[in-house]
């Protein structure tokens, strides 16, 4: 069964759209909306392992630029 995990992203002010542009770009991402509320971004990530899903937020998700926290739920 596929791991599936949804990425609640606050970003440096005016930088929402440098961040969900660089963010489409990573594979592994199925989903990358601008929201309202209290983050500024919820992305929508699909791997294998919950270790894939792992990878792709601290190897690729936490070093792009403009992001300044991130909080990653697990779907059950």
């Amino acid at each position: 069964m596929a791991a599936k995990a949804f990425v609640l992203i606050e970003t440096a002010v005016d930088k929402s759209r440098d961040v969900v542009a660089a963010l489409r770009d990573i594979k592994g991402l199925t989903s990358v909306d601008t929201v309202t509320g209290p983050y500024d971004i919820i992305a929508i990530i699909e791997g294998e392992t919950l270790n894939d899903i792992g990878d792709i937020v601290t190897g690729k998700i936490h070093h792009t630029p403009g992001i300044s926290r991130t909080v990653t739920c697990l779907a059950i």
